[in-house]
């Protein structure tokens, strides 16, 4: 059986999902269809915490499918922008993960990822596949990896 581990940039999902379609992703429907592939070993979103009740709601209902939550609070600065990134703590983790499983499936449309994706398929021949919404996602990202999977209406709510 084919080991998976399963990691999710979960505001690029939902931005890029809501700018596209003005729908949610279907978390859920994603883990039943990886688990005909394989063995999910591994899963964990990435999230920022705000705090309010929807998204509490929300990141209740990504444990209760199965994935580990790691948040970061949200930072807003004093000129007004936000921050809340975790580029670098997906990419830890995907470097640790990497060597042992079969399939590192990412979900996010954002191109720093290429090289990662590029190194853990050089250094331990795993399959890299990426869940992106095709005109959000990165061309790089999508060369880059073994495999991309358009996000379209079947994995919407």
């Amino acid at each position: 059986m084919k080991r998976i581990a399963l990691f999710v940039d979960v505001q690029n999902i939902y931005y890029t999902c809501r700018e596209a379609y003005g729908r949610q992703f279907n978390y859920r429907k994603l883990w039943q269809h990886l688990g005909y592939e394989g063995d999910i070993v591994l899963a964990v979103a990435y999230a920022i915490h705000k705090g309010d009740d929807g998204q509490l709601k929300f990141q209740d209902a990504l444990k209760h499918i199965g994935f580990e939550v790691k948040l970061k609070p949200f930072i807003q600065r004093s000129d007004g922008s936000a921050k809340g990134d975790w580029d670098v703590g997906i990419t830890i983790d995907i470097m640790e993960g990497a060597g042992e499983v079969d399939s590192v499936i990412l979900l996010s449309g954002d191109g720093d990822f290429d090289l990662l994706l590029q190194k853990i398929h050089q250094k331990y021949g795993v399959e890299t596949q990426v869940y992106g919404v095709p005109a959000l996602t990165a061309k790089s990202l999508r060369d880059s990896a073994s495999q991309f999977h358009p996000i379209d209406a079947a994995l919407l709510l």
